[in-house]
């Protein structure tokens, strides 16, 4: 369990109450009970993900009676896999379905993504509606073309009202989601019929709708909540510091090369001379009119403007780049034109079966290396995670305090004492019972006492490193956390 998630699934828990009847009818509601445990971190944030995930979490949790953590992630997972199967279906609109394959096998082996498939449920589900309203509304758009070329009366409402919701819960989960309805209406330009434009009023009238319903903070004022979200998200407020090459900023001092070098150093080797390569296919393709360049140019219009987005006004960042996974899916569209000429190349199909293994190898191998810190992964230009301790964030969700309280538990006896440096709220989740728990970083610790430290900010290498080692969470070389019994 990460540090962002025992709030935000104390928040899933309670936003059900927002939409009880009984509740309303019994005249002590309060809103404010709708937030859960975290009510100055929450309540401005879309739950509309939680909403729906919590009843198959609730759902297999009484069935089964397996640990909610637990359940969660495997509803993350899920989500993340619904997300790859879009990808694919998209990617069919300029690819062959074997190229389409690889690009996706290639987009499921990033051991940065499957990690975070499992522990983050704000980041990859934003990421798997956004690349669903991508496939619907370019599909939405062909349909309601057509009908006009052909000046047909039959147009298909339900696609409308799809993507109308998917825009609506997207902008719920991030307050960037309305750019999805940009993007739509510059592909709608494109195809040079000027009465689809006028569909796209239903569209927003579902969306606002649906992002209303779905958002109880919105429900008392909702432009100007709205507005207050929109303005907070934008400049991303944050005392949070970030770990990079070896340095300490804050989020908001971040040099220029922060995404661009994490979107080298975090992606598997292949990827990037795959996208160079496919970047060449699909430049020939398009001048020779083999692909449809509309949808594609706007597919990476998007990549293109949030990449400038970042460079040019420099917001906040943290947690890695985990804020913006959903631009990397035109990153693995192109990679696809890569596999596309490959498998021109040669039509054999063990040959074609042998690339797709290598090119899947380098982050298969490392997800089992690492499982299930994956989303600690670095590739081999900085050396790998073991390289890059010390120098970039590695487990900065602090996942490896699940093993170092279980190992802790086995090794020390009832009643003893562990100083956690943060977070020791998690620690308690996973700690026996009769194990005693205080959290402080100015605590005057003595010789004999139990500190445990994690990597976020290397603190487990600067932090009391005089003291030796009792228990050591890690992987691949990297070491992730430590409980260390203080020296004299």
């Amino acid at each position: 369990m990460t540090w962002d998630e025992g709030l935000y699934y104390g928040y899933g828990e309670a936003i059900g109450y927002a939409y009880s009847i009984p509740e309303r009818l019994s005249g002590d509601f309060d809103i404010n009970r709708a937030y859960g445990p975290s009510i100055g971190d929450h309540r401005n944030r879309g739950p509309a993900y939680l909403l729906f995930a919590r009843l198959p979490v609730n759902a297999l949790h009484a069935l089964t009676s397996i640990d909610k953590v637990a359940l969660w992630h495997l509803i993350n997972f899920i989500t993340f896999l619904i997300g790859i199967f879009y990808f694919y279906k998209l990617s069919l609109r300029w690819l062959k379905p074997e190229s389409a394959f690889g690009a996706s096998l290639l987009y499921l082996s990033q051991p940065l993504l499957w990690g975070h498939a499992f522990i983050n449920p704000k980041d990859p589900p934003f990421t798997t509606i956004f690349i669903a309203t991508l496939y619907y509304g370019f599909k939405m758009v062909d349909q309601l073309s057509i009908a006009e070329a052909n000046e047909k009366e039959g147009v298909s409402w339900r696609e409308i009202l799809l993507v109308g919701i998917l825009v609506g819960l997207a902008t719920n989960l991030r307050i960037i989601a309305p750019m999805l309805g940009i993007l739509l209406i510059l592909y709608a330009f494109s195809k040079r019929e000027a009465k689809v434009l006028l569909y796209f009023i239903p569209v927003a009238l579902v969306s606002i709708l649906v992002t209303y319903l779905t958002w109880p903070y919105l429900w008392d004022a909702p432009i100007a909540r709205f507005t207050e979200v929109l303005t907070l998200m934008s400049n991303n407020p944050t005392k949070l510091k970030v770990l990079f090459y070896g340095n300490t900023y804050r989020a908001y001092e971040l040099p220029l090369r922060y995404l661009p070098t994490l979107l080298g150093i975090t992606l598997t080797e292949p990827t990037w001379l795959l996208f160079l390569i496919g970047s060449g296919v699909a430049i020939f393709r398009i001048i020779k009119k083999k692909v449809e360049w509309q949808s594609l140019g706007i597919l990476l219009f998007y990549f293109i403007f949030m990449l400038g987005y970042v460079l040019g006004l420099r917001p906040p960042m943290y947690d890695g780049f985990r804020h913006f996974l959903f631009i990397l899916p035109p990153i693995f569209v192109i990679a696809g034109f890569a596999f596309e000429y490959f498998f021109e190349w040669t039509q054999n199909i063990w040959l074609r079966a042998v690339i797709l293994l290598i090119i899947a190898l380098f982050g298969l191998n490392s997800i089992v290396k690492l499982h299930p810190y994956e989303y600690t992964y670095y590739n081999s230009i900085v050396g790998g995670t073991s390289g890059a301790e010390g120098s970039f964030e590695t487990d900065y969700w602090l996942t490896c305090y699940k093993e170092a309280a279980e190992a802790f538990g086995e090794f020390a006896p009832a009643g003893e004492t562990l100083i956690v440096y943060r977070e020791a709220r998690n620690v308690s989740y996973y700690a026996a019972e009769n194990i005693k728990l205080v959290e402080s970083k100015d605590i005057s610790l003595k010789a004999g006492d139990y500190l445990l430290l994690a990597a976020r900010l290397d603190e487990v290498n600067t932090v009391k490193k005089h003291s030796p080692n009792i228990i050591e969470i890690g992987r691949d070389g990297a070491t992730f956390c430590a409980i260390r019994e203080i020296a004299p």
